[in-house]
């Protein structure tokens, strides 16, 4: 007769422990199937426009002289199957928690890591034309940033919800 209080407490806990899982997963995958998570394993640019924040830089995308040789992947991510998807990762419960609670730059602005990453990205699809330009410089505190000179190639002119982005110093920007 001593066992059954216990086995009851434990039964109880296991139910509880049960409907805590199932209403996590239950929320879980409503979220991910309402925000289209599958999506985000492909490389189709549409997905980059998902959130309505990102529409103005899909829509210069399209009009931008890259547009026939790149999507948002070829730049914006490392060429790495691995690299690639961590940094699908860290970027999206980035985004998604900034853009959840509503705590990001307007416009967005590219973090020191990402610029990075989209440096190396010109540099692999155009190192014969600007291998002397970078040569001995890449990877160092004086980089030769493409965007620096280049800045309208992947998007036009870079526009957020409220307009032209204004000029900000690398600093501000993360870099």
């Amino acid at each position: 007769m001593g066992r059954e209080p216990s086995q009851r407490r434990k039964s109880l806990f296991i139910l509880i422990l049960i409907l805590f899982l199932g209403l996590g997963l239950g929320i879980g995958g409503y979220t991910f199937l309402y925000a289209k998570g599958l999506s985000y394993m492909s490389s189709d640019p549409e997905v980059c426009a998902n959130c309505h924040i990102m529409q103005p830089q899909y829509d210069s995308w399209q009009k931008s002289s890259h547009h026939a040789v790149a999507g948002c992947i070829d730049c914006h991510l490392p060429h790495d199957f691995i690299g690639k998807y961590l940094a699908k990762a860290e970027n999206g419960w980035h985004h998604s928690k900034a853009f959840t609670l509503q705590n990001f730059h307007e416009p967005i602005i590219m973090t020191g890591k990402n610029a990075r990453i989209l440096q190396n990205a010109c540099l692999n699809c155009h190192q014969d034309a600007v291998h002397e330009m970078v040569l001995g410089v890449n990877g160092g505190p004086d980089d030769i940033r493409c965007v620096h000179c280049h800045v309208t190639v992947g998007h036009g002119e870079t526009t957020g919800l409220g307009g032209p982005e204004v000029n900000y110093s690398e600093e501000e920007a993360g870099l």
